[in-house]
């Protein structure tokens, strides 16, 4: 069904001119081009895409034959980037059902193994996952092409899988995570056997590679909607497939200050993305796997063992254990274990290491993580957060009588303290 532009609320100057010039000279070319998938939903929607992405009736090697800046990646699924400096826009080639062939293959599990099976664009539609993903937008007459009731479905805020929903998480087990996360971006309700399978097949999670479910896990997370997005996924159990240390954290969570942790950290994480700031993979991982960190180094300390070596063996059992699931990368884990180690660091006042402290460049990291935990509910750290903030708010002259002052007050402190014991 073709809905002309006086139907649809796509404006024509909300396409971006690279893709829309691409599209042109594909069409001018002989081949049909269109966007499609995330950014003609969110258009429709009256959001701003965040990718422009284009399907053609071009091969790969035609496209690159067309455009000299392309360059064709991918095994399993190849397409071609047609870049602008760093920048890239990506096409892909119309896909057809998969046949016997070593350019369609699937494993026995129903897994794609190879998707490079090319046809027409009545066949990609049905390859496609999601309804409301399978909306194509031809910027030259300005129509957009919905051959499988997305429309229908982006009016009643509906997530419907294209097909019989079991063989597409069969598939690419990915897909469930990908429902969970438009659902939390959309605010969608997922329908019918789109989310009653996700309880059951889940366990397909554990094929899936551990780099691509790391890439995955910072698309759930760092989304804008993070901490929705966590909650369904405890509500649908794939805590446990992506995140089985959090989930063993939790399920002991018996007063919930864990949970406030973890609750805090994501909404900050959302707030910080709604405002157009940075956010940090490490930091993320930091907070997620803390708790077991912190009880496998309490532990360590009790067998004799200093507290940062405990610290050290703790983090490297935890960290271990989810590089089986999502692999972190080195850059990512290191700073996450820096995090952590500078945890104990907060404790000292004196201006010497004080100021060691506050130069070090994963000083900010730190310390906002110090007062998550004090926000959260660990009250052990909370005196810590307060002077830290005293201590940055201070100007660098008046900062050795802070220190001065800080000592008095700890050292009257534990006189009160072993006062107190004695009686």
């Amino acid at each position: 069904m073709r809905i002309p532009a006086s139907e649809h609320k796509i404006a024509q100057e909300q396409i971006c001119e690279r893709a829309d010039a691409i599209i042109r000279k594909l069409q001018k070319a002989g081949f049909e081009a269109y966007l499609v998938g995330g950014c003609v939903r969110d258009l429709l929607l009256g959001l701003t895409p965040k990718d422009f992405d284009i399907a053609t009736g071009a091969h790969p090697e035609q496209v690159r034959k067309i455009f000299s800046s392309a360059r064709l990646i991918g095994r399993r699924f190849r397409l071609a980037h047609i870049y602008y400096g760093r920048d890239y826009i990506e096409v892909a080639t119309f896909r057809a059902p998969h046949d016997e062939s070593a350019q369609g293959q699937v494993n026995e599990q129903g897994r794609i193994l190879h998707d490079n099976v090319y046809g027409s664009l009545e066949e990609d539609v049905w390859r496609r996952d999601f309804t409301i993903n399978a909306l194509f937008y031809d910027p030259v007459s300005g129509d957009v092409l919905d051959y499988i009731g997305g429309m229908q479905d982006l009016a009643k805020r509906r997530l419907h899988l294209i097909g019989d929903a079991e063989q597409r998480y069969r598939e690419d087990p990915v897909r469930m995570l990908r429902a969970l996360r438009f659902a939390a971006k959309l605010d969608f309700e997922l329908d019918g056997p789109t989310g009653e399978l996700i309880y059951s097949m889940g366990s397909l999670l554990h094929g899936v590679a551990p780099a691509r479910l790391f890439d995955e896990l910072l698309k759930l997370l760092h989304s804008g909607q993070g901490w929705k997005t966590f909650l369904l996924l405890e509500q649908y159990h794939l805590l446990s497939a992506l995140l089985p240390v959090t989930a063993t954290s939790l399920a002991h969570d018996v007063d919930g200050q864990y949970r406030k942790l973890l609750q805090s950290a994501l909404t900050n994480t959302d707030h910080r993305l709604a405002e157009g700031k940075s956010v940090m993979p490490a930091f993320l991982f930091a907070v997620l796997l803390w708790e077991q960190v912190h009880t496998q180094m309490v532990q360590a300390q009790l067998k004799g063992h200093p507290e940062l070596q405990a610290l050290h063996i703790a983090a490297t059992d935890v960290l271990r254990d989810q590089v089986k699931i999502t692999a972190i990368p080195r850059r990512f884990s290191n700073v996450t274990r820096e995090i952590w180690g500078l945890q104990a660091r907060f404790r000292h006042r004196d201006l010497r290491r004080a100021t060691i402290l506050f130069n070090n460049p994963r000083f900010r990291a730190a310390y906002d993580f110090l007062c998550l935990r004090a926000n959260s509910g660990e009250t052990i750290v909370a005196d810590d957060c307060e002077w830290w903030r005293s201590f940055q708010e201070t100007s660098p002259e008046d900062r050795p009588m802070l220190c001065k002052n800080s000592g008095k007050k700890r050292r009257t402190k534990r006189k009160k303290t072993k006062s107190v014991a004695a009686e």
